[in-house]
């Protein structure tokens, strides 16, 4: 069947009328079948290129299908039995995305993530003939600042997934399949916004992950997170850069600003960052940034290093920096996260055992590329992550925040004595991968 598809400057002026505030979705129907109404038509030959502005990044492994059925949306889909990437050329902002997943023939099962790993939709399956429609919420940005001056990328970042001008979505899972995507920006969302480092960033690539990437998996769609935490940041570093100017170009009031620093602030490279003044004047600083945008600061203590005693119990590598934040927490009236308190018991009730299986610990070539092993007891793996991530949902029910009533129905209660179950917890890896540690702690 021949390829029908809107023309790329229709699709361009649907961005264009997106990013002046307008409500013009840009939709995907996926299949080589009939295109409903109103949207343009995706095939495993639809690649992204800088002309047509949207495609798939590479169609390796993906199968476009079609079924018998009248329905146009729901009688075609693509998937397979691998990961695949799909990109379309927005402005940076908050974008709704909702998705059709499903397959008229079989059984699927999809795990979305967004731009650099950033897990959106977990764990959807659909029974043969059976579609769902979901939505979620995804920021995207660029370095540039407006008013003037860009963010001061590392060599790692520049090209990455969550600073170009794209909306990557990486369809994940047993049997991913897909049988459309809408795409509007949105203005009228609740940003929670990121600020920290490596602990807190979108990791790039497997294995390492951080607990800011799968935060967004327990918001609806009323919440984007725009995580702009890097690895080996401090508090001054990150001023530095321009990463603060940059949040502050963007964030608006009712939005929320998440501060976790201390991990690099603590090294000796940077022993002039004393925790009870210099430290806490940065923290300081940033609070009353974010309060003059009419922000929300909540101050998020780093959690623990794996440094176990011998008698099983974690031991405070972090000094008094996490001291210092619950004083400044307390003398600025801000919410504060204790993840260093909730992360010391979290490690403990794994024991120094099992706690090896939440970081970055395998052996040499367990990762395409990697040919050392990996012994790293600050970095988490995607199950480390996604605890710690549980943590600070439980810690925004602990402060009784505004973003409670916008947290998910399956976002449970979470007992840091009583994590999942590793056995009984299973999440898709993406099919990127480190041979190194990241830069910093």
């Amino acid at each position: 069947m021949k390829l029908r598809s809107v023309p790329a400057i229709i699709f361009f002026a649907a961005c264009i009328g997106a990013a002046r505030g307008q409500s013009a979705p840009v939709k995907f129907d996926f299949g080589p079948g009939a295109v409903a109404k109103g949207y343009t038509q995706v095939t495993e030959k639809t690649l992204f290129t800088k002309e047509t502005g949207f495609g798939f990044e590479g169609a390796d492994g993906v199968e476009c299908r079609e079924a018998t059925t009248k329905d146009a949306l729901r009688g075609d889909y693509c998937g397979g039995a691998k990961p695949f990437f799909f990109s379309a050329a927005l402005p940076e902002g908050n974008y709704l995305v909702t998705v059709t997943l499903g397959d008229a023939a079989s059984a699927s099962n999809t795990t979305i993530k967004a731009e650099a790993r950033r897990l959106m939709l977990e764990n959807v399956s659909t029974r043969p003939g059976q579609f769902v429609t979901r939505s979620f919420t995804v920021n995207i940005r660029n370095s540039q600042i407006v008013g003037g001056g860009q963010v001061k990328l590392k060599e790692r970042e520049i090209g990455a997934l969550h600073w170009d001008d794209k909306l990557t979505l990486e369809f994940n899972g047993a049997q991913p399949s897909v049988a459309a995507v809408e795409i509007r920006q949105v203005t009228d969302v609740v940003t929670v916004y990121l600020a920290g480092d490596s602990t807190v960033t979108d990791q790039q690539k497997e294995p390492y992950a951080a607990w800011g990437q799968m935060l967004p998996r327990f918001f609806k769609p009323s919440v984007a997170v725009a995580n702009h935490a890097e690895s080996g940041e401090t508090l001054k570093a990150f001023r530095g850069e321009k990463r603060l100017d940059k949040i502050l170009s963007q964030i608006k009031s009712g939005d929320y600003l998440f501060i976790q620093f201390a991990h690099n602030d603590q090294k000796p490279g940077n022993s002039h960052v004393d925790p009870f003044t210099t430290y806490k004047g940065q923290l300081k600083f940033f609070i009353a940034e974010a309060r003059k945008k009419g922000v929300t600061p909540v101050l998020v203590t780093s959690m623990n290093r794996r440094t176990f005693d011998d008698k099983g119990s974690i031991t405070n590598s972090l000094l008094d920096y996490p001291e210092a934040m619950r004083q400044t927490a307390r003398e600025e009236n801000v919410a504060l996260i204790d993840l260093h308190a909730m992360s010391k018991t979290l490690y403990e009730a794994w024991g120094p055992q099992e706690s090896v299986k939440a970081f970055v610990h395998y052996p040499a070539n367990a990762y395409p590329e990697q040919t050392q092993p990996l012994k790293d007891d600050t970095h988490f793996n995607n199950y480390g992550a996604y605890q710690l991530a549980r943590c600070i949902v439980e810690g925004i029910r602990a402060n009784k925040l505004g973003l409670v009533k916008h947290l998910t129905g399956d976002a449970k209660p979470f007992d840091p004595l009583r994590p999942d179950s590793l056995a009984q917890w299973s999440f898709p890896a993406s099919p990127l991968v480190v041979s190194k540690k990241p830069d910093g702690n």
